[in-house]
């Protein structure tokens, strides 16, 4: 039997300093392609973390909460205080064999506790540095901190994003995810760079920037900005339909031809031809409307289905991890937790996979994020260092300085 072929990214070494979202997305990835990712977990920030998402007592359920994030997936865990003499120690001599570096700090935080990119570059000159932040490392707002919602309304995002004439908070982590595909596509792009020039890098990455992208098509359309249909305006190239079940389905049929499908399916022909009448709209949404509500969302889908429309029922999230699609291409899959004391019941974490499929690449046995500090022991050792002199000199410490 042929021996398997390395994984896309096997030989990098990753030093991530990740605290969020955006920024550990661009290290699951790494590792998910057989990266070595080796998390930095900062005390103050684990004792941070505990005060904003609270604390679980029993060990079975704190470990499932350590587990279950899909995106610090595959990584090992070093616990450490980077602003410690003794933790600069050891994260110099990390880093100066890493091929990167990921954080998520405010611009000149890093520098400050001894790992800003130039200071690191002289050690490591292959070294690439991706950082992101809110707003980015300059401009006038590079200061800011700020999660996904800003990131949208400083984007002028989260003023249509809803399509409601109020914006309000969205439910989901839309800048944030966005942001970790950047900065993964980002951080690609300067490996490829690197292997090129034969140096390393800083990449900037900021949710603003990333958030921003949704006006694409706003902008490929509309001079001035101020032209946009206002929010909440209709127009019959879909909609989101409550149906006789009090659930929602939505659809899509922007093209003549699908419009005339739906016009058709709904017993409504008669509305084919008056797609572009602007004036005839809000009649025709209320029209609509009233014919959604007469069946229940899964009679109208089967029945748009047969008619070659385009529509699909609005899943919660609980119904679309369990959907037989999303489940056929294996976006959503059962992980192992790891250790032994868990009951059986509890023995894996439902977790997503990659969003795309390779034909012949192949990504890396899954294992879920395990205690802080899981593998401080073989990562110190192989470093060199005594975990109880780093401990002495306050390696592990919550202080600034020890």
């Amino acid at each position: 039997m042929p021996a398997a072929e390395p994984s896309a990214l096997a030989g990098l070494r990753v030093i991530d300093f990740s605290r969020f979202l955006p920024t550990a997305y661009a290290g699951w990835v790494a590792a998910e392609m057989g990266a070595e990712v080796i998390r930095v977990e900062h005390p103050r920030e684990l004792a941070k973390a505990e005060a904003m998402f609270g604390r679980d007592a029993d060990p079975q359920a704190a470990a499932r909460r350590r587990a279950r994030p899909t995106y610090h997936r595959g990584k090992r865990s070093l616990r450490i205080n980077p602003g410690s003499a003794a933790g600069r120690e050891v994260l110099h001599r990390l880093i100066a064999s890493a091929d990167v570096v990921i954080e998520d700090y405010r611009p000149g935080v890093m520098a400050a506790m001894g790992y800003g990119h130039e200071a690191m570059a002289a050690l490591n000159p292959r070294l690439i540095t991706l950082s992101v932040s809110f707003a980015g490392q300059t401009g006038p707002l590079a200061d800011r901190a700020g999660h996904d919602p800003l990131a949208l309304a400083l984007a002028g995002a989260l003023a249509r994003l809803n399509g409601l004439p109020e914006p309000s908070l969205p439910g989901l982590q839309v800048a944030d995810t966005l942001t970790g595909m950047s900065a993964t596509i980002a951080l690609l792009l300067a490996l490829q760079a690197r292997e090129r020039r034969g140096t390393g890098e800083q990449v900037d990455v900021a949710m603003s920037d990333a958030a921003l992208q949704l006006l694409l098509v706003s902008l490929g359309r509309h001079d001035d900005l101020d032209e946009l249909p206002r929010p909440g305006t209709w127009h019959p190239k879909g909609g989101v339909w409550r149906c006789a079940d009090g659930l929602y389905l939505c659809t899509t049929d922007m093209e003549p031809a699908y419009w005339a499908r739906f016009c058709a399916a709904i017993d409504r022909p008669d509305l084919a031809a008056r797609q572009h009448e602007a004036a005839a709209h809000p009649a025709m949404e209320q029209e609509i409307a009233a014919i959604m509500a007469t069946r229940t969302r899964d009679e109208w889908s089967a029945r748009l289905a047969a008619a070659g429309t385009q529509a699909m029922p609005v899943y919660s999230p609980a119904e679309a991890v369990a959907h037989p699609h999303h489940l056929a291409r294996g976006m959503v899959r059962e992980v192992q937790m790891p250790g032994p004391g868990v009951g059986p019941e509890q023995a894996s974490v439902r977790q997503l996979s990659l969003p795309f499929v390779f034909g012949t690449t192949r990504a890396v046995a899954p294992s879920p994020a395990g205690a802080p500090g899981a593998d401080n022991a073989a990562i110190l050792d192989a470093l060199g260092f005594d975990p109880a002199d780093l401990a002495a000199r306050g390696a592990f410490s919550t202080e600034r300085e020890a």
